[in-house]
């Protein structure tokens, strides 16, 4: 049985079936996520017997780390081998991408739910990709606990519990790698369960955001959940039109539609749904796109628009100028949206937005710490 990506709840019932005491299920839960113990010999507060029976009858399977890809700005590009799963016959040798961007007293950490992609936008480089497979719960875990134990090893804190101001705790999660989000819901969020849960991964709510194509019921299922990670949702047009032409999901969840469950989803006293709006030169750039996305956001409550101007890669489209930029986001704010313009990290390594599309170039590799 693997335990990676197992409940509290499914650990008590593995421990009850082998006779074990229910406590054994959260030593074992804790040292997992908590404590970030990615082998059983490490896990010590369980008795030694216990280990080598876990041992002979459980596994815990970590993707793979092929290359890590550094860049200037200090992010990293993971470029994972996932497993075959044993107990998911239909499950396919895949790769899939990880990126780590550290700042000043935080870490952002850039999660894939599934290996490629069938969304089909046609400005991402993911999209060329197609849809591979699925990921487990374990596997969307992993790409959070391998980067943060690669950074706890880099300052000498590897496999150290957790407190308030741990490595976790100063951790915001994206999951806006590889796939979309929605179409693997009961994975990602069994994940997500685990990873907010503070006998868990002590992951704040507030710092994990899902972004999501515009697939509607799953942004109805996810307004459902009691815990749940924020609401972002890929706009990148101003028109129905513009937007089936760059997202064909739009043709199954046109705007009308998308909008109108953006301004029912809950959000608490402080939280907005966030509009991401990439910004590709000559296409959805003009000052006419600005004042439709304002029109678009005028009666959905507390939103904000993260502007992104596109990132290069082999596809036929521009970056937009710093001018175009400059008066887009000008325009949404005098409209009273709340607007940011983000430029992506690590575009150096191909680990930007719209970027992840399992590029092994040898160029910025540096060793794997182990």
């Amino acid at each position: 049985m693997e335990l990676l990506g197992k409940s509290l709840e499914e650990l008590q019932v593995l421990c009850a079936a082998t006779g074990e005491p229910r406590f054994r299920a959260a030593q074992i839960y804790s040292a997992l996520y908590a404590e970030r113990k990615l082998a059983l010999d490490e896990m010590t507060t369980l008795p030694k017997a216990l280990r080598e029976r876990l041992a002979l009858e459980t596994r815990i399977t970590l993707p793979k780390v092929k290359q890590r890809f550094v860049s200037s700005d200090g992010s990293v590009r993971y470029l994972m081998d996932l497993p075959v799963s044993e107990e998911k016959a239909t499950a396919r040798p895949a790769s899939v991408e990880t990126v780590f961007m550290p700042s000043e007293g935080r870490q952002t950490i850039c999660v894939s739910t599934q290996a490629g992609c069938a969304v089909d936008c046609q400005f991402c480089l993911t999209a060329q990709l197609g849809l591979i497979r699925n990921l487990t719960a374990g596997e969307i875990l992993a790409q959070i606990l391998l980067p943060l134990n690669d950074m706890a090893a880099k300052t000498g804190g590897a496999n150290q519990p957790e407190t308030g101001g741990g490595l976790a705790a100063r951790t915001n999660v994206v999951l806006m790698g590889q796939g979309e989000p929605l179409l693997n819901f009961e994975a990602v969020m069994s994940a997500m369960r685990i990873a907010l849960d503070p006998r868990g991964m002590k992951i704040s709510p507030r710092h994990v955001t899902l972004s999501t194509s515009g697939i509607v019921p799953g942004i109805e299922r996810l307004a459902a959940e009691e815990v749940r990670p924020k609401l972002a949702v890929s706009l990148n047009a101003s028109s129905d039109e513009q937007r089936d032409a760059l997202m064909p999901i739009n043709r199954k969840y046109p705007l009308r539609v998308l909008l109108e469950a953006c301004k029912k989803f809950p959000r608490g006293s402080r939280e907005y749904v966030t509009f991401e709006y990439v910004l590709l030169g000559g296409v959805n750039d003009s000052p006419e796109d600005a004042r439709r996305v304002a029109k678009l956001m005028s009666d959905l409550g507390r939103v904000k628009v993260n502007l992104i101007p596109w990132n290069p890669g082999a596809l036929p489209y521009a970056e937009p100028t710093a001018e175009r930029v400059s008066e887009f986001h000008r325009i949404l704010l005098e409209k009273g949206v709340p607007a940011f313009t983000r430029y992506s990290r690590g575009r150096d390594v191909m680990a930007a937005c719209g970027q992840l599309a399992l590029n092994n170039a040898e160029s910025h590799v540096l060793p794997i710490v182990s």
